[in-house]
């Protein structure tokens, strides 16, 4: 079963791993963009239950991608639609769908 990703995977995206001894440089800064990252790919799927609905490693991936976009470019992240690498992850998982 996977989960969301933590704040070593994002550390490790970003190029951010330090030599100090429990490598916590980064994280005050991290968190909130880790957790924002996560609620938007949960967003982008529709409806989300938090105690039912488990993410698999494309999700994941989707989060992680997107916490990425927030970290080193804010401005793509608000675009996140148009980025490639994040809708891959994401396709086959939205459960909310317009009806126009």
């Amino acid at each position: 079963m996977m989960e969301w990703p933590d704040l070593e995977e994002l550390k490790q995206v970003l190029n951010l791993v330090t030599p100090d001894a429990d490598n916590t440089d980064w994280d005050l800064t991290l968190e909130p963009i880790l957790a924002s990252a996560i609620r938007k790919a949960q967003h982008d799927v529709g409806i989300w239950d938090e105690y039912e609905d488990l993410p698999d490693d494309a999700l994941s991936r989707a989060a992680l991608r997107m916490a990425e976009l927030m970290a080193l470019r804010p401005e793509s992240a608000a675009e996140a639609e148009k980025d490639p690498v994040y809708r891959m992850h994401l396709f086959g998982h939205r459960k909310r769908f317009g009806i126009g």
